[in-house]
């Protein structure tokens, strides 16, 4: 196990009706005024946002808000955020929503009292994070764990159109506070619900091939969470209004992106950052991009750094019996059953059903590579690497 240090402030209000308790909880953590961030569409519809706003109403807390986050949060409603977050002398932002809502919440609390661009946190001009306002979350869709995560991943689009998705981190992200209620998932599309349960599975497989040795105990809490997701999935894909399948779907993911379970072990990611440009050509959810992209980064991964660890996620998260004489026969069929998952809940397994064509590749790779050289551990990719990858997938 490697050397770590781990710090995890977020107090975790889990449970039916938890959003009624917003307004004593930005109290509790200090906040007099306060920005509330969220999409729109069903925070809206559902009658949610009108009971942030009466829970800080009683709580005698003021409150300005900004709408309009779409998937993968781009920069210019950040921009905005920060500029009326300065003129309302907002001193707290609550996030109302999911992943990118959380992220772009974050992006406004750390440009807020940062001199210069904000972007310079994404782009390695400034890093990692140690100033920002204090953040608190209502979750709305269990997924990217942005909840009790270090991260903000923001999409930059430049003059020339170009769109470059990169990530900022720092424990001064980590909210102060997240509200979790799994009734608040119920009412989301099969596709939404499925997307995240395969971001889920992929934080943890980002976590869970690495060459650290002896990390047995984060092995473990790996395989649980992602046999856990297997099961839970399964229910909750039958009956969306399933409370408890709900509830511990929303706390896997928490778990999974928290880092508690990545301690002390090296970890790779490439296959997230590979899965940016995905998002960004094709308009595929974060979660689709990955479900179908790790089959085969697994694949290409198999061969060049051995079968050890496929082996063991075969057999230990789906059962697969172990062939000794042929390790490569069992950890194939590891991936052809997480593959198998992912269809039968109705994710993609290849960039040809998003639209994808070959000819689009280099400018994936190009992007990928603009300003962020190094991806990955388990598999350094490369241009080349990552080329052939993609074309796997298509």
């Amino acid at each position: 196990m490697d050397n770590f240090t781990f710090y995890s402030p977020t107090y975790f209000v889990f449970g039916k009706s938890t959003e009624e308790q917003t307004g004593e909880l930005v109290k509790k953590y200090g906040g007099s005024k306060v920005l509330i961030h969220y999409g729109g569409g069903s925070v809206v519809r559902s009658g949610l946002l009108d009971r942030v706003k009466q829970s800080l109403d009683q709580a005698g807390i003021a409150h300005v808000e900004l709408g309009g986050v779409k998937a993968s949060p781009l920069s210019d409603l950040v921009y905005e955020g920060i500029e009326l977050a300065r003129k309302e002398k907002v001193d707290f932002v609550l996030a109302v929503g999911g992943g990118s809502v959380m992220d772009s919440a974050k992006g406004i609390a750390l440009g807020v009292p940062y001199g210069g661009d904000f972007w310079d946190f994404y782009c390695g001009k400034q890093g990692p994070v140690t100033e920002a306002l204090p953040v608190g979350t209502i979750v709305t869709i269990a997924a990217s764990g942005s909840e009790g995560s270090t991260d903000s991943v923001v999409t930059l689009v430049t003059e020339d159109g170009n769109q470059y998705k990169r990530c900022a981190d720092g424990d001064i992200l980590r909210p102060l506070f997240a509200i979790m209620n799994p009734e608040l998932m119920m009412t989301l599309p099969p596709y939404q619900t499925a997307s995240g349960i395969a971001d889920i599975m992929a934080h943890c497989m980002e976590r869970y091939f690495t060459h650290s040795k002896d990390v047995e105990l984060t092995d473990r809490l790996l395989e649980a969470v992602m046999l856990t997701m297997v099961k839970e999935g399964r229910r909750v894909m039958q009956n969306p209004n399933d409370y408890e399948a709900r509830a511990n779907i929303m706390w896997a993911a928490m778990i999974a992106q928290n880092n508690s379970t990545g301690v002390g072990r090296a970890q790779d990611w490439g296959t997230h950052h590979m899965d940016n440009e995905i998002g960004i050509l094709y308009g595929a959810s974060h979660g689709a991009g990955l479900a179908l992209l790790f089959p085969y980064w697994m694949e290409y991964a198999m061969k060049s750094q051995g079968t050890d660890r496929f082996v063991m996620f075969a057999n230990r998260v789906w059962g697969c019996q172990i062939d000794f004489e042929h390790p490569e026969v069992t950890a194939t069929e590891g991936i052809k059953a997480f593959q198998s998952f992912m269809r039968d809940i109705g994710m993609p397994t290849t960039i040809g059903e998003l639209g994808g064509k070959e000819e689009d590749i280099p400018k994936m790779v190009e992007n990928m590579f603009h300003g962020a050289p190094n991806h990955g551990n388990f598999v350094k990719l490369t241009r080349e690497i990552a080329a052939e990858i993609y074309k796997m997938a298509l």
